[in-house]
């Protein structure tokens, strides 16, 4: 079945009409949250990134289906973490642009009083969620740098909604390859984690250094985004030290408990990217 066509983030899709969005975007760079919108065939995004979309497909030809892998990945995630688990509250980091099963209708599919906090530092982003989140007041959309957690953590909206003495989801889909390593993406993690009870989850994708194509889109992520770092299998488990990795671990995302089991050999896109999910002891 053909994928939908949508925008490249997190939310939900929205009506494409009366939308209001920020005057102060810089129609000169590309942005994260734009640049996958235009990889997915979305319409939320510009000329300058539909140009990195297209070096993107020009190297790795199968770039979109990996971008709907990690979308799956979240939907399974977050079911297990909602319906197995019990989580009742989720902060999704680094949200992106409205897409389908979104953090907050997975989760509120199988707990309606579910909590879910969208953080991204796209101010599209929170044009997009305050239309889309009208009438949910168990959800809410917030323009914030995830690399700055105890400033997002004091925000109103999210004091609102989450309550940091029960157990939360973090999570963490397809964000910390776009922080350098000098910008300690594993303090990033932890800080996130202390604040969280035991009993709380981390929720991560990354790309995964797992061929020498992946090299080769790393080059291009970092030349026309100047993010994306594609981390080897160990890089990328460190992440979760302390923490108890859930079956069956880190794993490339087709693998992560797959509704249907898929087909052998894997693709190279789809060895591209890892995810897990690990809990708080």
């Amino acid at each position: 079945m053909e994928a939908p066509v949508a925008s490249g983030g997190g939310l939900g899709k929205i009506p494409s009409g009366g939308r209001e969005f920020p005057p102060h975007i810089n129609l000169n760079e590309p942005s994260i949250a734009r640049a996958y919108d235009a990889v997915l065939g979305g319409k939320d995004n510009y000329e300058v990134d539909r140009e990195v979309a297209r070096e993107l497909h020009r190297v790795m030809p199968d770039i979109r289906n990996l971008a709907w892998d990690n979308r799956a990945i979240l939907g399974r995630g977050v079911r297990h973490l909602a319906a197995e688990v019990g989580i009742r509250q989720f902060i999704d980091l680094g949200s992106g642009l409205p897409t389908v099963e979104n953090t907050h209708q997975v989760a509120q599919r199988h707990n309606p009083s579910a909590r879910v906090v969208y953080v991204d530092n796209d101010p599209i982003v929170l044009a997009h969620g305050r239309a889309l989140l009208e009438e949910n007041d168990n959800t809410a959309v917030v323009t914030a740098d995830l690399r700055e957690p105890d400033a997002i953590l004091r925000l109103p909206e999210v004091r609102r909604l989450i309550d940091l003495s029960e157990p939360v989801g973090i999570m963490l889909v397809g964000m910390l390859h776009h922080l350098h390593d000098d910008e300690n993406p594993k303090g990033i993690v932890e800080s996130y984690m202390n604040a969280c009870p035991p009993g709380s989850y981390l929720f991560l994708t990354h790309f995964c250094r797992s061929s020498p194509d992946a090299a080769q889109l790393e080059d291009t992520f970092l030349e026309f985004l100047k993010t994306g770092r594609f981390r080897t299998q160990e890089e990328i488990e460190h992440y979760f030290e302390g923490l108890d990795l859930v079956d069956p671990g880190v794993v490339y995302l087709p693998e992560w408990r797959p509704d249907e089991e898929p087909e052998r050999p894997l693709t190279v896109s789809q060895r591209l990217m890892v995810g897990g999910i690990a809990r708080k002891p």
